[in-house]
């Protein structure tokens, strides 16, 4: 659907009023307003149309200019504090934004008369053409390539990947899980205070293979006095902890 941006000669009253402004070639901040007003008049009476709501629209322009020449033809106010106001700034105002529009209403039909003679065409161009790729000539592409720079660039690629290499992560050793069976463990420690009745800690933990199974072991131990199994005593701070397990009280 075309959009339609033409503007016709007096599409409206403040069209009527641009013009008379142009032809008359006054200021449009200081409007001769008796002049224009006398020459809109003249124009109005010579409108021939039959359509009320368009004749309405000049006519509400034509009160609006003879209400503005006669608040020009009253004296100013004596007591007036501020600067009196110019009765003709509004319509000033109203006839630049009318202005704005007008111009750029001008420039979007330019933009449609220049579109109106482009043309666009999609691309047809074969697939063989679109798909073709120039022949590779190893003679030329080797040419200036020697052992020399071949070296230095393998050089380049070790040194790239030496410097991925984190120094410190790089010396760890492998980390493996120790499979352990926890109630194995706490089974045999509970079984080695039983047989024995009193035993040392460091005894204990002579068959411990593992720090896992020493951890377990002194978990238990903890467990075992918790619950009141087992008795532990030490003389001093570095001496070594004798453990000995409690006879169970039966009651009949």
């Amino acid at each position: 659907m075309e959009i339609s941006v033409k503007l016709q000669t007096f599409e409206g009253p403040l069209d009527l009023l641009l013009h008379l402004i142009d032809k008359n070639k006054v200021n449009i901040f200081d409007i001769p307003i008796a002049q224009i007003t006398d020459q809109y008049m003249e124009y109005i009476r010579a409108m021939e149309t039959s359509d009320m709501g368009v004749m309405s629209e000049f006519l509400v322009m034509a009160a609006t200019l003879l209400d503005i020449k006669s608040r020009m033809l009253l004296p100013a106010g004596e007591d007036a504090e501020d600067e009196p106001q110019d009765p003709r700034q509004e319509l000033v105002e109203r006839l630049l934004e009318y202005k704005l529009y007008k111009y750029m209403s001008y420039e979007l039909r330019d933009l449609q008369k220049g579109a109106a003679r482009s043309a666009y065409k999609a691309p047809s161009m074969p697939d063989e053409v679109l798909a073709y790729r120039p022949p590779v000539n190893p003679e030329e592409l080797l040419a200036d390539v020697t052992l020399q720079r071949l070296n230095a660039v393998f050089q380049d690629v070790i040194r790239r990947q030496d410097d991925r290499v984190d120094p410190v992560r790089s010396k760890f050793g492998t980390m493996e899980k120790e499979e352990v069976n926890l109630e194995e463990t706490i089974a045999h420690v509970e079984g080695y205070i039983a047989e024995h009745k009193r035993c040392s800690f460091r005894s204990l933990l002579q068959n411990r293979k593992s720090k896992m199974q020493m951890i377990i072991t002194f978990l238990t131990i903890l467990e075992m006095i918790k619950t009141g199994k087992i008795q532990i005593e030490q003389d001093d701070i570095f001496a070594d902890i004798r453990i000995t397990a409690k006879q169970s009280e039966e009651k009949a």
